[in-house]
This record gives C-alpha cells, sequence and structure tokens, in this order.
C-alpha cells in the first residue's frame, strides 16, 4: 500500500513536489502470442509511488543503482511522461496546466546525460542555444540574439566565437557547458540534470559542478540532480533522495545521509566506497542483485538482500517514516521502524552485518 502520511518539508516553499508520483510502462508480448502462450499482461513499475519536494533555490539529489528509476522521475518531473499515478506540482501548479502555459513552460528545462547525442550536429552553436530564445519570443531582432547568446556561452566560460563553431569542433566537457547554456537560455529557474557528468572524465565532472554551483549562486536556481555517483552528489546537493526498484527509501539533508545513514541499502552503499585514506577499513559491497521490476518481491523490496529481514519484512511494504532522533529524515524500513537496526540516536552508525554481502 501507497504511504499516504503526510511526510517532513523542507523549510521554504517548494518549487516542485511529487506526490504519490507512478510510472508503468506495458512490456507484454503482442496479444496473439500471448494468447497461444497462456500469459497475462506484463507491467514494469518503473516508478512505484514517489513522493519529495524542491524548496526554491536547493538541490535534491535522486541515487540508486542503475534500473532503479531515476531518469523516469527526470522525465516524469518535466513531462516527458505522463504519471501512471500521482501528480507533479510545479511553483504550486499542476504540471499539466503548467506546461500548457508557455510562461510557465519556459521556466523549467533539462539537461540530458550524453552532450553527444543531445546537440543538433548539423547546428553551428549559435543556433542551438538561441532555439529556445526564438520559441518563446524572449528577444526580438537577429542582433539582440546574438547578443543574448554571446552572454550565455560566456556565462558558461566559453567565447562568443565559439558560437559559430559546430559541436563535433568540442570536446565533452565544452559540451556539456554548451547543453547547460541552451537550458539556461530561456531564463528557467528549475534545472533537471540527469547524470550531466557521467559521460565526463573525472577532471571535467568537477568542473561542470563548480559551474553548475555557480550558477544556482548567481541565478537562484533549483536543481533536481539525479546520479549514481554517490562523490557527485555529496557535492552539489542540499538533500538526497535513495532509489530502489522504483521506490525511495531514504531522503535525508547531504551531510545527514553521508553520516548517519539508516537505510541498510543506503548503509551498505557507503561501506562500499573505497578508503582513500587507507585506514583499514573493509570494503563492503551490497550483496545481491536488484531484483525484476516486472516481478519485484513481497514486502520490501529489499528484503532479499537485507541482512535486517525478518517475516514482516517479507509481507508488508514499509511505509517512510522519521526515525528516532532523526527528524530531518524519512526512511522506508521496518527494521529502522521497530529499532531493531543496531543504531543508537546520537551515536555512529555500525557497520552492518556480514550477511549483507552474501558472505
Amino acid at each position: 500500500m501507497t504511504d499516504r502520511r503526510p511526510h517532513p518539508r523542507a523549510a521554504g516553499a517548494p518549487m516542485l513536489a511529487a506526490e504519490d508520483l507512478a510510472k508503468h510502462f506495458d512490456v507484454s508480448r503482442p496479444l496473439l502470442q500471448r494468447v497461444l502462450a497462456g500469459e497475462a499482461r506484463r507491467t514494469l513499475k518503473a516508478v512505484d509511488g514517489v513522493s519529495f519536494d524542491i524548496p526554491k533555490g536547493t538541490t535534491l539529489s535522486l541515487v540508486g543503482e542503475s534500473g532503479c528509476g531515476k531518469s523516469t522521475v527526470a522525465r516524469l518531473v518535466v513531462g516527458l511522461y505522463r504519471p501512471s499515478r500521482g501528480r507533479v506540482l510545479f511553483d504550486g501548479m499542476d504540471l499539466e496546466t503548467a506546461r500548457s502555459d508557455a510562461a510557465q513552460r519556459r521556466r523549467m528545462q533539462m539537461i540530458f546525460q550524453d552532450p553527444y547525442a543531445s546537440l543538433n550536429p548539423r547546428w553551428r552553436v549559435r543556433d542551438i542555444i538561441a532555439e529556445p530564445v526564438r520559441a518563446f519570443g524572449l528577444v526580438e531582432g537577429g542582433a539582440a540574439q546574438r547578443e543574448r547568446v554571446a552572454e550565455l556561452l560566456m556565462q558558461v566560460g566559453l567565447s562568443p566565437l565559439d558560437g559559430e563553431k559546430y559541436p563535433h569542433e568540442f570536446s565533452g566537457g565544452q559540451r556539456q557547458r554548451i547543453s547547460i547554456a541552451r537550458a539556461l537560455s530561456s531564463n528557467p529557474e528549475f534545472l533537471v540534470c540527469d547524470e550531466p557528468t557521467s559521460a565526463l572524465d573525472v577532471s571535467v565532472q568537477a568542473q561542470i559542478l563548480n559551474l553548475m554551483k555557480d550558477l544556482q549562486a548567481r541565478l537562484g536556481l533549483t536543481y533536481l540532480f539525479i546520479s549514481h555517483n554517490l562523490a557527485v552528489v555529496r557535492q552539489v546537493s542540499d538533500r538526497i533522495g535513495v532509489m530502489y526498484l522504483g521506490r525511495l527509501v531514504e531522503l535525508a539533508p547531504a551531510e545527514t545521509l553521508f553520516i548517519a545513514p539508516r537505510h541498510p541499502y543506503t548503509r551498505a552503499l557507503m561501506e562500499a566506497i573505497p578508503d582513500l585514506e587507507m585506514t583499514g577499513r573493509q570494503r563492503i559491497p551490497v550483496g545481491g542483485e536488484v531484483p525484476s521490476p516486472i516481478n519485484p518481491p513481497s514486502g520490501c523490496p529489499f528484503h532479499p538482500r537485507c541482512p535486517l529481514a525478518n517475516a514482516r519484512c517479507k509481507a508488508e511494504m514499509p511505509a517512510l517514516l522519521p526515525p528516532r532522533g532523526q527528524p530531518d529524515t524519512i526512511v522506508a524500513c521496518h527494521a529502522v521502524e521497530e529499532e531493531r537496526d543496531g543504531v543508537v540516536p546520537g551515536t555512529t552508525v555500525p557497520p552492518l552485518p556480514a550477511a549483507a554481502t552474501g558472505v
């Protein structure tokens, strides 16, 4: 059953709120093949009841293993997918209404994962960046458009002369800067960043992240940041949501999540981070494999891999609730709710039992 209880909200008016958001895909075989094989319809629950909000001027990051539904949430939030259930509110307005109004639509933009695929190779950079300016009628006249493009290129650390070039003449990091300039050209207030640094070298990643933080500070932007890289999200996030099999299992302030993670899945992810300080701490990988979203396990979706699972975990879906001593955190875990996860509020979080590794 989907949790309908009110969730703790961060301070400040939300720029975006997702309420019981779900997206299911029909992955059934054609009707005749199903009839001959005696099969029922098959539904893939990519996102299954996700709720969160993002206060203005802040960054919420969603992390998790590949296939957990992060990018589907991103596409739901910007209206590229219609939700199967639930709704998205953008600055208090239903997303369906906001997307039908050009003045509202320009306030929301998206930066895509692959800078090599998201830019038209046949267009000059000046035309790529100017397209939203023309589409929304933000400036009139060719001279004003060229001036706006030059301003955007300088804003992301490129030269106005780069506007005459084609995308193939730039490196991956420069292409992502062009993508950011294009996203900023409509004067948005909210940006969805779908793994914007995953296709880049580590040194270039740092440059892009610093640029995005600087732009947020100067322009007052609000970000939904999608990533599988914990080091990246720690650098840019105010709050972090951990997803597993289409659901949020933990949502907490960034530093709280890294210092005192509560959900067993979050703790396993943190314990698997390499020990760069060479303290001798054992690296503990997450045991097992992610179940199929077409045929998810009963009860808590993490229970087949969880060392703290009991009979209740196998039968009942946990609700997102704040654990004792952490009112700014919500966790979907029966072990945390029942305080049998070995964590004493105000103390260091102990490592998970060895069973988490599958040993």
